[in-house]
């Protein structure tokens, strides 16, 4: 079964806009609204904290590692891990 990414581009006009404020779509892990991938450097961060999530199920994790696939096609982040 291929994983769907929930991921979708965010744009604010505040540079900052408040974690609170942002829509679940713009998190890796959208249910638990964790890892927000509003820009390379969130990006880079989700990915180095993929495995360090908890309470989060296979399949959440799965899809959190499509989520940040998406969003680092978005910013021109290269990817060198694959999730296995």
């Amino acid at each position: 079964m291929m994983i769907q990414p929930t991921w979708k581009p965010y744009h604010s006009t505040d540079k900052t806009p408040a974690r609170d404020a942002l829509p679940d779509t713009v998190f890796a892990f959208p249910k638990e609204r964790k890892e927000p991938l509003t820009d390379a450097s969130h990006v880079r961060s989700a990915l180095a904290r993929l495995d360090q999530v908890e309470g989060v199920s296979d399949r959440e994790r799965a899809v959190a590692f499509a989520n940040i696939k998406k969003a680092a096609q978005y910013y021109g982040v290269h990817l060198s891990k694959d999730l296995t």
